[in-house]
């Protein structure tokens, strides 16, 4: 590892949005530990992937609502590649039902991953990455755009977007940026398993863009916030083609 190079940690980082988040970060020269809950066979492609950019990359499994997983995963980074730089928090489930209908041990899943994970990971986050890193999470679009049996999951999201900014004032001093990335539909398993091609081509048209978007397209908002864009900090950046 050269001396200047940065680290990152990406959970979620074996499919959709997080894969492509840690392939872009490798392609930027960063070194790169993906990790992810369950997706043995995504993780070691999502390595493959990052290594063939003649980046160097690492897989971890983690549970990131667990604290002792998460810990593990950041003492990982830290003896593979001698420090964390940059961690971006993609990992999140979504549970899809009408308020009256919504099974509450889905709604428990849905917190305890997307609310839980981001304090667990925000915390350790916050004491191991380095001057000069950032911190980046996920949000949706969602929160704007009040979709029906959106509800736990939208609001599991409006947390992310509370925690973010309140995080940012709290490593004031120490170079670090806080952000959050608010996709819209996005091309993604987790959009669109379930849904008929006549109901995407309906989300695609909400935007002037009229598609859906790439996991590459939201990479590329994580690339600029892990890099260049220092003097953004403590916002909600939507990466949603324009969808009011």
């Amino acid at each position: 590892m050269t001396d200047n190079q940065r680290t990152a940690i990406v959970t979620g980082g074996s499919r959709g949005i997080g894969r492509a988040a840690a392939e872009r970060l490798a392609e930027d020269g960063q070194a790169v530990v993906i990790a992810y809950a369950g997706n043995d066979a995504g993780a070691r492609e999502a390595v493959e992937a990052a290594e063939r950019g003649g980046g160097r990359a690492v897989a971890v499994r983690a549970d990131v609502a667990d604290e002792e997983a998460v810990t593990a995963l950041f003492d990982t980074a830290e003896q593979r590649f001698g420090g964390v730089d940059v961690v971006v928090h993609a990992a999140g489930v979504m549970r899809l039902a009408p308020l009256a209908e919504l099974d509450l041990a889905d709604l428990d899943a849905v917190h305890r991953t997307n609310v839980r994970g981001t304090f667990v990971v925000g915390r350790e986050a916050a004491r191991r990455v380095r001057r000069g890193g950032a911190i980046i999470n996920f949000s949706t679009s969602v929160t704007r755009l009040n979709i029906p049996a959106y509800a736990a999951y939208a609001a599991s999201k409006a947390a992310v977007e509370a925690i973010s900014p309140i995080l940012a004032k709290e490593l004031r001093g120490r170079d670090i940026t806080v952000n959050a990335v608010a996709p819209g539909p996005t091309a993604t398993s987790l959009f669109l398993d379930g849904k008929s091609e006549e109901l995407v081509e309906r989300f695609a048209a909400q935007n002037p863009m009229e598609r859906i978007g790439t996991p590459e397209d939201i990479a590329e908002v994580v690339s600029f916030l892990a890099g260049p864009g220092r003097w953004v900090n403590g916002q909600t950046v939507y990466a949603n083609g324009g969808v009011a």
